[in-house]
Formats: C-alpha cells, structure tokens, sequence
C-alpha cells in the first residue's frame, strides 16, 4: 500500500536515530581516561644576598 510509505519511513528514521543515539552514549560512556597525577611542587627559589 502506497500510503503507508510515509509511515515505513518515519518509523525507519526513528529506528536509525534512536541506534544512532545508543551506539555514540555507549561509546563515550564505555572509554575512560587514565588520570595521570602530577605533582605541583612549588620550591621557593631561595636567594643569598651577598651585600
């Protein structure tokens, strides 16, 4: 039936979009960063003043 193809095609689009949406939050959801922790030291430079 002809005047159902409007139909087939919204319900196709909101199938691709909906994976669309589920593959890419399981991809960003599914990597994880390393925290590499790094150390702040701040040693004040300490100067003798010869005078």
């Amino acid at each position: 039936m002809p005047q159902m193809s409007p139909l087939n095609w919204l319900s196709l689009m909101i199938l691709f979009s909906a994976i669309l949406v589920l593959f890419n939050t399981l991809n960003f959801y599914s990597f994880s960063y390393q925290v590499k922790q790094k150390k702040l030291s701040f040693k004040k430079k300490e100067t003798n003043w010869k005078w």
